[in-house]
């Protein structure tokens, strides 16, 4: 059983469901499952059906990391290590930066080193108190790679990351949302319907405007990162800002403003 990432649209709205499921190792990420990872985000950005995602893990945890039943017929050679990172893990998380739609994450129970990961890719991230979060990988002889740290760095901040690499330090949803990672802890019973609550939200807003105001902090982003040089310069991501003024979506949500009555995205 090498575990499943699942989708399907939740009752309540056009909201895509993505599930991580392998319960019987605490939702840890099988060679499958990031595979399966990308095709599910792959499919919500080329799909209008839905207006957030929300993911979260089956079962009482978000994810507990890696499989590291699988490790021995791969780690070992820097080749195929290096195809299991760049290819099946970056894959996967690329596809959920690249997606326009917003995402909420729900996290329970463990997230650790690539439950991290999945979830620096949210947008709103929110949590069980009892949720652990860590990347205690120095315990297995080995660094977080590259594109993986840079991304675990920029969302949980620098110190933040050296405390969970470095000490292989396990923090609590209080410390975590104290440096910024998580935007809301409470308790257990409440984290999903509170998760949904929030994508119902994000769904009923403009779904254009959401994609674009995803589309322009990533192009500041890479901006950020470039130091104010190269491709994407300010001039640039100026130049392409301002294409919705004529939709459809900005006249409607004007026109109720002014109105005063409740916009129909």
């Amino acid at each position: 059983m090498t575990g499943h990432v699942t989708l399907h649209t939740d009752d309540a709205g056009p909201i895509a469901v993505v599930t991580l499921s392998h319960r019987a190792k605490f939702n840890a990420m099988s060679r499958a499952m990031w595979r399966e990872l990308a095709e599910v985000f792959i499919r919500i950005q080329g799909s209008t059906a839905w207006r957030c995602v929300l993911v979260r893990g089956d079962g009482a945890h978000f994810c507990a990391g890696g499989d590291i039943a699988e490790y021995p017929g791969f780690r070992f050679d820097a080749a195929s290590l290096r195809d299991f990172h760049e290819n099946d893990v970056w894959g996967g998380l690329s596809a959920m930066l690249a997606c326009d739609v917003p995402i909420v994450a729900a996290i329970a129970g463990n997230c650790m080193g690539a439950g991290v990961e999945i979830a620096s890719c949210c947008d709103i991230r929110v949590a069980a108190s009892d949720a652990r979060f860590g990347a205690p990988i120095a315990k297995l002889g080995f660094p977080m790679a590259p594109r993986e740290a840079q991304l675990v760095a920029r969302v949980a901040g620098e110190a933040t990351a050296r405390e969970m690499l470095l000490e292989a330090a396990v923090l609590d949803a209080a410390e975590m949302k104290a440096c910024g990672f998580l935007h809301h802890a409470l308790p257990v019973a409440e984290l999903h319907a509170h998760a949904l609550e929030r994508a119902c939200h994000i769904a009923a807003l403009a779904p254009r405007a959401a994609r674009l105001n995803k589309q322009m902090l990533r192009a500041l982003n890479q901006l950020s990162a470039l130091d104010g040089h190269g491709p994407t310069a300010i001039e640039n991501v100026v130049a392409d800002a301002y294409g919705y003024a004529d939709s459809a979506e900005h006249r409607e949500g004007i026109a109720a403003f002014l109105e005063k009555r409740r916009p129909d995205f």
